[in-house]
Order: structure tokens, then C-alpha cells, then sequence
């Protein structure tokens, strides 16, 4: 990955090998010329949640393109919309343009952000948020980076797939933080699928069992504030832990391996879906209780409308098997969706005389080789690029599909029953509050004990 906080100017604009264009693109992109002196014109950011993958997102952008200028920032919080303020003006002192009206905070701040007039913004708020900050940035006539998953329930795919029909419309170019469709591995093996290598795919396996993840705690949380949070906004500092908001670790974290799945099986959706899954450990013990209300572990069986079936395994569990990773097993060989592997003798041997001969000079190039090294930043380099060139390019089409994907693993693991796509789709609940505000309710809210309802299955209903 290139850092641009240890590259010189010259070095940098020499390293990415990017010429900015001159001309004026459609779209709703406006390329103002750089005060900066840097000869290229600036292509204007905002970023639009200042976590950690905020603030990782808006270094890739930094990373793809020596012409990037952020000219806002915006969280929920104001210390975090402050301390991603300071840290890049204090890295970036010349890429940035942060004066203090620009830094927003609040509920309300995306707004204020896109107001702004970047030329494209970066969402990576809590997952909850996303379907309506997406739809206001293409509604505002921005292009879009927005990190996955892309909603957390039916009504925001409903939401998802109404705003990636108007970016179509309009020319808007959306790129969507699943980004193994930007490395090089996964380019050709899955390319290699679908020139029919393995065979017709038969089933698929898909995996992210780890450990667990981060809490912040209420009572660090009040310390830090100086007073008692209101449930709203302890809720949202701590997003992970209720699904309104993180749409439950499938979503959050497996839905890069559900994508890959979909993606394998030529970008279809699973029609059905049935699993199992629990909470046992993460709210135990006594340090945790009261914390959260999402599962730690799940597993689901889903069925595409070809007969094939994706069994997929995701856990947040300590001292357990761990494994990320996806296989897809077809009549001919598995693949790891970076190589094939055919089951034949004579195919392994093939292979792997193949694996061993040396490379050729001006051998072709892989799919998606040779720009980056960093997925992560080449999703930023392929959205300027075909904000540059004006090329047609929305990923929130398959964003919204594998985020839903994960919506419906989760519906069966929480309600114990077969979930139907398009039942689901049709009749699945929202999960979003009825007013978004500190002093608002939230969907969930701790019984007299302290502790928040977890999802029964048997007992948790999906309509």
C-alpha cells in the first residue's frame, strides 16, 4: 500500500502514476482548480463518520490520488468529528482545507457535509444510517464511496434499490466497501468460475468465525461525557451491539463472504433461507451484561433458485476454530474464489505444473493487477477513474443484494423459520426508529435489570 504521509509531493504525484483530467465531467462532478499548487485539479471529499473506518476510508482516498482534498468532516460525536479534524490537518497539511465550519457534528451533520458540495463523499456512519445518507448524497448530486454492509433491514433495501435506480439515472458512480471485487485474487479466480473451470457450482461454503468484538461501555462512555448518556446515544457510540444499527455481526462482518458467494454463483441471491444461531457467551459475563443484544454465532443454509445451496458459518466467540474464508464446489474442482483446483489427477498435476513454470515477459496482465496493491485503495482509485472518464459505475446494486443477503441469514437465525426472499423483502419490519434524535427513543431499550431483549428463535417473528 502506498502511505502518503511518508512520500514527499514529488514522490507521491511520481508513485501514483494518476494525471488528473482537465475537463469539466458529468455526472454532478465540478473539478475546482487546486489552491495547493499542485498542478492536478482537486477532487473534493467529505467523509461522513469519523470511527475507525472513517478515518481508514479517508487515508485510502488520500492513497488513490495525489489530486484528493477533504474539505469536511462529520460524526456523530463531536470529539470524533474533532480528532479526525486534527489528525489530518496535523498528517495531511496540504491536502486538507478543514477550517472549524467545516467540521460538523450531530445527528443531522452528514447533511451538513454534503452541503458542502464534495465531489463525492465517504459513508461510513453505523450501517443503520446508510440507507438515508445514501440517499441524500445521490440526491444532492454526489458521487458515492459508502462502506458495507448497506442496510440492516427490508425497508432499507427497498430504500437502497429506489436510490441506486435514480444514480443510474443521473451518471452518479457509487463504490462499496466490499472489497475483494477490487483484488487482484479474487478477480481471477472468480473469473475463472465463471468461464466455467470449476464446472456448474454445485454448493458453496462461506466463513467468518473469529473472536469477539469491541465494547464501549456505558459507564466509560458517562465518564467521558461527564453525565449519564441518554439510551439514544449510548446506543449509537455503542452501534455494534444492537442490530438497528450494525444489523447483527452477519451483516456487519460475514456479509464480505456472502458478497464473494453471490458474486461466484453469477451475482444471484439466495430465494430462501433457514439457520440456527444464539447469543451464549458474548452478555455472560458480569463485565459485559446489559451491554448489547446480537447473536455471537451463527449458521444458515441458503438455496439460490438454481437448486445450489451457500452454507455459511460466522462466530464472535473466543477460543474457537477460526476461519475467513469461502470455498464454492463445483462438478469439475473447488476453489478457494482466488484458484481453482480440479478434482482429477491429471487436472491437479495440470495445475500444478502450471503453479510452478516460470513467468513469462509480457505475460497479460491479471484482472485489476498493477495499480494498487491495497484493495482498500484501489476502490477509491476505480471510483476516480470512472468519475474521470464518466464511465457507468454503481456498485450499490450488488452492495444492496449481499447486505441483504446477510438481513435474510439473520431473519432465520433469529426466528427459527424458512425466510423467503421475497417474503422478506415484501414484509420484513424495519428496524430504524420512528425519530432519530439524542432525547428519541430507540427501538430496543434495557428491561428493569439492565439487560436488552435478545431475539428467541420460536418466538422472534419475522413479519
Amino acid at each position: 500500500m502506498i502511505d502518503p504521509r511518508k512520500l514527499s509531493r514529488r514522490e507521491f504525484l511520481t508513485t501514483s502514476g494518476v494525471v488528473a483530467a482537465g475537463a469539466v465531467l458529468a455526472g454532478g462532478l465540478s473539478l475546482t482548480r487546486s489552491v495547493h499548487a499542485s498542478g492536478a485539479d482537486a477532487i473534493k471529499v467529505a467523509l461522513i463518520g469519523c470511527g475507525g473506518r472513517g478515518n481508514g476510508a479517508v487515508r485510502n482516498s488520500l492513497a488513490a490520488d495525489p489530486a484528493v482534498r477533504v474539505i469536511a468532516v462529520a460524526d456523530s460525536f463531536e470529539n470524533q468529528a474533532q480528532r479526525a479534524a486534527k489528525s489530518l490537518r496535523s498528517e495531511f497539511p496540504d491536502r486538507v482545507d478543514l477550517p472549524q465550519d467545516r467540521v460538523f457534528a450531530g445527528l443531522d451533520a452528514y447533511e451538513k457535509a454534503i452541503a458542502c458540495k464534495p465531489d463525492y463523499v465517504i459513508l461510513t456512519t453505523p450501517p443503520g444510517f446508510r440507507p438515508m445518507q445514501y440517499a441524500a448524497a445521490i440526491k444532492a448530486g454526489r458521487h458515492v464511496f459508502m462502506e458495507k454492509p448497506c442496510c440492516v433491514d427490508a425497508p432499507g433495501y427497498r430504500s437502497l434499490v429506489e436510490t441506486n435506480k435514480l444514480a443510474d439515472e443521473k451518471g452518479f458512480k457509487v463504490v462499496v466497501g466490499l472489497q475483494r471485487r477490487h483484488d487482484a485474487g479474487y478477480l481471477r479466480g472468480i473469473e475463472e468460475l465463471h468461464a466455467g473451470k470449476a464446472g456448474k457450482i454445485l454448493f458453496m461454503r462461506a466463513y467468518w468465525n473469529g473472536g469477539p468484538i469491541w465494547f464501549r461501555r456505558r459507564k466509560e462512555f458517562a465518564k467521558r461525557l461527564g453525565r449519564e448518556p441518554t439510551e439514544m446515544e449510548y446506543q449509537v457510540h455503542n452501534w455494534y451491539h444492537f442490530c438497528w444499527l450494525s444489523g447483527d455481526n452477519i451483516c456487519e462482518q460475514h456479509v464480505h463472504n456472502l458478497d464473494v458467494c453471490n458474486w461466484a454463483n453469477g451475482d444471484q441471491h439466495p430465494v430462501e433461507a433457514n439457520g440456527m444461531g444464539g447469543c451464549q457467551v458474548r452478555y455472560a459475563s458480569p463485565e459485559n451484561k446489559g451491554e448489547g443484544q446480537i447473536f455471537d454465532h451463527h449458521f444458515i443454509e441458503f438455496t439460490y433458485a438454481d437448486g445450489s445451496k451457500m452454507f455459511s458459518q460466522c462466530r464472535q466467540v473466543a477460543g474457537c476454530w477460526g476461519s475467513v474464508s469461502e470455498a464454492i464446489h463445483g462438478t469439475l474442482g473447488t476453489s478457494n474464489a482466488r484458484s481453482v483446483r480440479l478434482y482429477t489427477a491429471e487436472g491437479q498435476v495440470a495445475e500444478a505444473k502450471k503453479a510452478a513454470a516460470p513467468r513469462k515477459k509480457g505475460r497479460k496482465r491479471e484482472p485489476g493487477a498493477g495499480r494498487s496493491g491495497d484493495p482498500m485503495v484501489q476502490e477509491h482509485i476505480d471510483l476516480i477513474a470512472a468519475i474521470r472518464k464518466n464511465e457507468k459505475h454503481n456498485e450499490g446494486h450488488y452492495g444492496a443484494t449481499s447486505s441483504f443477503t446477510a438481513v435474510l441469514g439473520r431473519m432465520a437465525t433469529y426466528s427459527g423459520q424458512i425466510i423467503r426472499w421475497d417474503d422478506a423483502v415484501a414484509k420484513g419490519a424495519g428496524e430504524f426508529p420512528a425519530r432519530l434524535a439524542w432525547d428519541a427513543e430507540p427501538p430496543v431499550k434495557p428491561d428493569k435489570d439492565g439487560n436488552y431483549p435478545i431475539p428467541m428463535p420460536g418466538m422472534w417473528k419475522a413479519y
